[in-house]
């Protein structure tokens, strides 16, 4: 099992799914339960899917008057979706490390595969990503077991947003430009499609073109517009001095938010 070996071998505790722990033990006293907190998912960030595979760290103390052996923290969402801590033994396991007589701080690393609309459905939807569907928001759901066996299993400790990826483009042109001379904006907004496994059009949604002079630290919306059905942003504006330009999209509920390089045009 994926866990110090000073931390022994605890039999029949955490497993993959919500059986991790049958009823009786669910329900065990309160007052004996471990206790977990500071939960962190992806440094707090939202977790962005793209194609491939998306990785990221997942941590938590747990403490028990008698000390903790083992502790889990996976993700999951309706119709049986999990994304579960990387282990080859098939339990998801933390590594845990006492800080003290009574606590401890486990860590873990979490692997998510998009493998498209092609994926069985039979198989069990463990670590894959492959319908739009999925996206959105997941139940964080911890466990831990004490020194002396007593567990927790909360399968509502709390929420976190898997988002399909987007990607933005931008380039200005002409460059060199003239001062006062029309200077055009285009650039592309597309989004992971976890069913094909590949980035399409997102059309319909609203760009923000900024400006930033040289040598300046802040940057400015010059307008708004809206990506057509092929995604792609058209705009123009007036070059005034050397500056950059870059596109801001704020994202979805099930996208992420994205901005694109930045421009630079040199105004003579």
């Amino acid at each position: 099992m994926r866990m110090r070996a000073k931390l022994g071998v605890v039999t029949g505790a955490l497993a993959l799914s919500a059986l991790a722990f049958p009823a009786d033990q669910a329900t065990a006293v309160e007052s004996s339960q471990p206790t977990v907190s500071d939960v962190v998912v992806n440094g707090g960030k939202p977790i962005v899917a793209g194609t491939g595979s998306v990785t990221f760290e997942v941590s938590l103390n747990a403490s028990h008057p008698t000390g903790v052996k083992a502790a889990e923290l996976d993700l999951f969402r309706g119709l049986g979706s999990w994304l579960l801590v990387d282990d080859t033994n098939g339990v998801s396991w933390l590594d845990c490390t006492p800080v003290s007589a009574t606590t401890s701080h486990c860590e873990g690393t979490i692997t998510g595969y998009v493998v498209g609309k092609d994926h069985a459905t039979g198989d069990h939807n463990v670590n894959v990503l492959y319908s739009n569907g999925q996206a959105g928001t997941w139940d964080v759901r911890v466990g831990a077991v004490a020194g002396d066996d007593s567990r927790l299993w909360n399968e509502n400790f709390a929420t976190h947003k898997v988002l399909r990826q987007s990607v933005l483009t931008v380039n200005a042109s002409p460059e060199p430009i003239r001062k006062g001379r029309t200077l055009t904006v285009t650039g592309k907004l597309t989004r992971a499609d976890w069913a094909k496994d590949s980035y399409v059009a997102l059309a319909n949604q609203y760009v923000k073109l900024q400006y930033k002079k040289k040598g300046a630290t802040s940057w400015t919306t010059l307008k708004t517009i809206k990506s057509a059905s092929t995604g792609v942003l058209k705009t123009t504006t007036t070059a005034t001095y050397d500056g950059s330009y870059r596109f801001v999209y704020a994202g979805a509920t099930t996208t992420s938010s994205v901005t694109s390089r930045e421009d630079f045009v040199d105004v003579q």
